[in-house]
């Protein structure tokens, strides 16, 4: 079995058809089909149910795949190797909202400053799209706020950080320092999307204190919250991080729920099977240190 196989039938999966896999890659359908029709002949197995002009995977098909993303992963960080990845190396980010909108600049600029050729992809999404893609290999590291539940990626501590309740100029709660958790009951909460962590966090707790409350806004960007709780759309909950400004302005009020606990903190995650290059052992001590020094 070939490397060009196992990216052919990931391409499979990835795309949900044999057509669009022959377009992604930029060759023949015909092609296509014959690598996988060849794979189920050769090794007597079954890798997807057709249904309908649809694909779906069976079992056999499942574990090839999480085989195939491993495979390619390792022959692309080979080929970076052999072509001089100590001269120009690369590292694949992914951060969480909150860390993107926080420590994330600080934590890349010193890696530059240090590694001066390097090439830097980075993705910003939620903490769910950061584990499914380092689970996939399509990212190197991650540093997350948000739960992780895959068994294969290693989780490190950085930084301690919490979660602060927050409410616009005109809401009663503006100027109070402690609310009871009855007080919260019908109140509308302005959320993250579903698989952010904040979000995750913030429900959980509310849940546990029997509050009842319901959903106002939602969204996926930590500043869209922020404007809507400045215009008393409702309550939030976001990292103090992207909160400094308008606390000191006195456009927000930052509060906390008695017997609440909303604090947290970031993790670095990467999978286990990956590789230490230089870049991705550089920016796992730069993050270490520099969350001994961020203040939460």
């Amino acid at each position: 079995m070939t490397t060009r196989e196992l990216e052919i039938f990931a391409a499979v999966v990835e795309c949900g058809s044999m057509s669009a896999a022959a377009r992604k890659l930029r060759i023949s359908q015909s092609s296509v089909s014959q690598v996988v029709v060849e794979l189920e002949r050769k090794y007597d197995v079954l890798l997807f149910e057709r249904y309908a002009h649809t694909l779906h995977l069976t079992e056999v098909g499942s574990t090839l795949l999480e085989y195939a993303h491993q495979t390619l992963n390792l022959a692309r960080e080979t080929e970076t190797f052999l072509r001089g990845a100590t001269q120009r190396p690369h590292l694949r980010v992914g951060a969480s909202a909150t860390v993107g909108c926080s420590v994330l600049c600080p934590l890349l600029d010193r890696l530059r400053r240090e590694l001066p050729q390097i090439q830097l992809d980075v993705l910003v999404s939620n903490t769910q799209t950061i584990e499914d893609l380092l689970m996939r290999y399509q990212l190197d590291i991650g540093l997350v706020e948000g739960r992780i539940t895959h068994q294969e990626l290693v989780q490190e501590r950085v930084t301690g950080d919490g979660l602060a309740l927050i409410c616009g100029r005109g809401h009663p709660f503006y100027g109070r320092e402690m609310v009871s958790p009855r007080a919260l009951d019908g109140q509308a909460f302005l959320m993250r999307e579903e698989g952010s962590g904040t979000r995750a966090q913030l429900e959980r707790e509310l849940e546990r204190c029997k509050v009842h409350y319901h959903v106002g806004w939602v969204a996926n960007s930590p500043e869209a919250l922020r404007q809507a709780v400045i215009h008393n759309f409702g309550l939030s909950a976001l990292s103090p991080y992207t909160l400094q400004d308008s606390l000191r302005q006195g456009e927000l009020w930052a509060f906390r729920a008695e017997g609440m606990d909303l604090s947290r903190q970031f993790t670095l995650v990467y999978h286990a099977d990956k590789y230490p290059a230089i870049a991705f052992t550089r920016f796992r001590q730069i993050c270490q240190a520099l969350g001994e020094q961020v203040p939460v």
